[in-house]
């Protein structure tokens, strides 16, 4: 397997830059809707020391882009008292859609830019066509990713919000596993997880291409 090494340096500042802008969202929407927790636990900020967690936010993305899957990750979470969200539960989806929707953000920006300038089809040279693609893709694997309806992941504040007690009441019994119940999944079931990731960045990126009628 042929590995370069600035390209592994390139997805790693890639991936810092886009959990951390992930994390922020979240932490600048919950203040917005009345919670300081994360803004007084110094959160609201782009310095990559307080989002990034070792394992999630380097090892596993940087593997999988060396193992050629698709790019996911994720980030410290940041803390939130929904007690002081104004809407409660609403406004903890909110606060929730807010780290996807900025991954969103970004690899539509960055698609745009690709797509009008040529950069994202080495228009300009294989470095920044890597670069653009990368963008795109990862922001998408995040985005993904974090939207599986499974605690902690964003996904599961979204569902939370719009479920049954019953639903809810199974949310909250699996929140301390869940972590653990994503990990496993991913373990075990890599091949269909791949594919699934896959087949929903495709599908973004067909939306993107439709939008710039291509």
């Amino acid at each position: 397997m042929n590995i370069n090494i600035l390209y592994i340096l390139l997805v790693f500042v890639i991936v810092v830059g886009s959990v951390i802008l992930h994390e922020l969202s979240h932490g600048i929407v919950a203040y917005w809707l009345g919670d300081n927790t994360a803004k007084d636990a110094g959160r609201l900020t782009l310095n990559p020391i307080k989002h990034i967690d070792p394992y999630m936010s380097i090892l596993v993305p940087v593997v999988l882009y060396i193992l050629r899957a698709p790019v996911f990750g994720g980030a410290k979470p940041v803390p939130i008292n929904s007690q002081n969200l104004k809407w409660k539960e609403w406004g903890m989806a909110l606060v929730a859609f807010a780290g996807p929707f900025m991954n969103f953000l970004l690899a539509f920006i960055f698609f745009l830019i690709g797509h009008f300038t040529g950069l994202i089809y080495g228009s300009f040279g294989e470095l920044t066509e890597f670069i653009f693609k990368q963008i795109v893709f990862i922001n998408l694997g995040f985005m993904l990713f974090n939207l599986i309806p499974i605690p902690p992941l964003d996904g599961s504040r979204i569902l939370y919000a719009i479920s049954p007690d019953s639903v809810r009441n199974f949310l909250l019994v699996i929140e301390q596993y869940g972590i653990f119940i994503v990990y496993m999944m991913i373990l075990f079931f890599s091949n269909v997880f791949s594919q699934l990731m896959i087949g929903g960045m495709d599908a973004v990126l067909g939306f993107f291409y439709w939008i710039v009628g291509a």
